[in-house]
């Protein structure tokens, strides 16, 4: 339990330093993140893998980079059924979570998280 609380701290702060960083991301706060995340949790283990099988072809056919779109496409998601979290477009929800990914990469590497 202590790992996934962790986690999603974790990904609640880095939600909230890509709407620093990310023009056109805007969180309330750190409620709307940690609600934010538990959302953004949920819309990747239930929507993503439906997204990625039926977009199969055209991420073959982009050599994977399509997955870049599946993953704003989630976050653009979760910002429409979490109150407190807006994204103007989707060039801030493609920005935002490839900025996420990244970050999110980075701390389990250096923290050696799963």
């Amino acid at each position: 339990m202590i790992p996934f609380l962790v986690h999603m701290l974790t990904t609640a702060a880095l939600l909230l330093l890509v709407a620093h960083l990310v023009r056109g991301v805007h969180i309330a706060g750190w409620g709307a993140a940690f609600i934010g995340a538990l959302a953004l949790g949920l819309v990747n283990a239930l929507v993503r893998p439906l997204m990625v099988l039926l977009t199969f072809p055209l991420t073959l056919l982009t050599l994977g980079l399509f997955l870049l779109v599946v993953n704003a496409l989630m976050l653009w998601l979760t910002s429409a059924i979490v109150p407190g979290i807006r994204i103007d477009s989707f060039a801030p929800a493609f920005w935002g979570s490839l900025l996420l990914s990244i970050l999110n990469t980075l701390i389990s590497l250096v923290f050696g998280l799963t």
